[in-house]
């Protein structure tokens, strides 16, 4: 008996250590680019030993995404308080805090989470029950996606980027809302005549290459396309290509930085004139979702850029949030943005994550088919918090 729990606990140890060099290797590099040989090397063990433990790489990473919600389990089930505030404040610290000491594995859930999407709905309904045993009350996707969307975004951001945000700025924003006193229009905000914005046609070969690029790394990704496949595709010569990009990653560094351009313009150029802060902030979510409606592979681009060009998708995200610091934190509250230096930059944080996790419901599950009423939602949220009346 005692030989049999040696072993056991060997083999365990021994497949951890294996799990443990994975989580390592995936949070550097994307999933694709990693081999089971240096998964391995990486854990001082020799190469067949891998077999006897996991079937292949997809079996183990899919064990990864499975501790990971595991983690996040324990960690929101632990979510107390006496009062709603209390709660949903215990529910932010407890996210953050999870980012803040399990980097690797969040990295390589948000991998996992765009390659087996079934996890991140998984994970959505984790966070859909915790949310709803804060507030006392069953919560819809509008819900969902102000409160743990913006947090989500916010505390990874700071663990694996290292923006600044505030705990107490994250609980005012749940608990309270950003832009008090304003209201929104429907009128206003909805209707909208949405133009694409025009193609180049300054340099064609180059604007063929990018598009299709574009869609070829959209739908296979980065490592298994070749220059062959996008010139091919392009109508163009391998010469060509190189006359315009030096190689295979300044090419894909080029589509991120394209991707970002495109959206931020088709945004601007059909954002509505007269609108206040939070109209803006409503209308430019219900565009950005429009915007995936027509492009999805821009999305799909950025996400693998996370992984093979991260200071091009720091980038990327950048100039969303010089965005934001531009219109200012006119519309938000203005004592409580003097009392704490860090609230303007927790709250684009936390915008931007509404967007980016109403990106993932539209790209990946194909939803919400409901966009208005649940943009309309979160707009109300944006305006009062989640505990209006409360």
């Amino acid at each position: 008996m005692i030989e049999a729990n040696y072993m056991e606990e060997t083999q365990t140890t021994t497949a951890k250590k294996l799990e443990a060099s994975a989580i390592t290797l995936f949070a550097r590099k994307w999933y694709s680019s990693v081999s089971v040989a240096e998964i391995c090397r990486h854990a001082g063990l020799s190469n067949g030993i891998f077999y006897k433990y996991f079937q292949n790489k997809e079996i183990l990473v899919r064990q990864i995404l499975e501790d990971a919600i595991d983690g996040i389990a324990g960690t929101l089930e632990k979510v107390s308080g006496n009062t709603a505030r209390e709660r949903l404040a215990c529910l932010m610290d407890r996210v953050v805090n999870f980012s803040a000491d399990n980097p690797e594995l969040i990295t390589v859930f948000r991998e996992g989470q765009y390659r087996f999407f079934e996890y991140e709905r998984r994970l959505t309904d984790l966070y859909r029950k915790a949310l709803g045993k804060a507030v006392g009350k069953n919560v819809g996707n509008s819900e969902y996606l102000f409160a743990i969307g913006g947090l989500r975004f916010a505390s990874i951001r700071s663990a694996l980027h290292g923006s600044r945000i505030s705990k107490s700025a994250l609980t005012s924003i749940i608990c309270d809302g950003i832009f008090k006193g304003l209201d929104w229009s429907a009128e206003k905000v909805f209707n909208l005549t949405v133009t694409p914005s025009p193609i180049s046609l300054d340099d064609e070969t180059r604007e063929r290459l990018l598009r299709a690029g574009k869609r070829l790394f959209g739908e296979k990704g980065y490592h298994t396309v070749n220059i062959h496949e996008v010139t091919d595709a392009a109508g163009l010569s391998v010469g060509a290509f190189y006359r315009y990009f030096e190689s295979k990653d300044v090419f894909f560094a080029e589509l991120i930085e394209h991707a970002g351009h495109q959206v931020r313009r088709f945004i601007h150029d059909n954002l509505s004139p007269g609108l206040n802060r939070l109209e803006r902030e409503m209308q430019g979510i219900y565009l950005f979702g429009v915007f995936l409606t027509l492009d999805r592979w821009c999305y799909n681009i950025v996400r693998e850029g996370e992984f093979v060009a991260p200071a091009k998708v720091r980038e990327y995200y950048g100039a969303f949030v010089h965005g934001y610091q531009k219109s200012g934190a006119e519309a938000m509250d203005s004592k409580i943005v003097a009392d704490d230096p860090l609230y303007e930059s927790t709250a684009i944080e936390f915008m931007l994550g509404i967007s980016h996790y109403y990106g993932i419901e539209i790209v990946f599950d194909d939803s919400p088919h409901n966009a208005r009423s649940v943009v309309e939602g979160i707009g109300n949220y944006l305006l009062t918090g989640l505990l209006s009346g409360a």
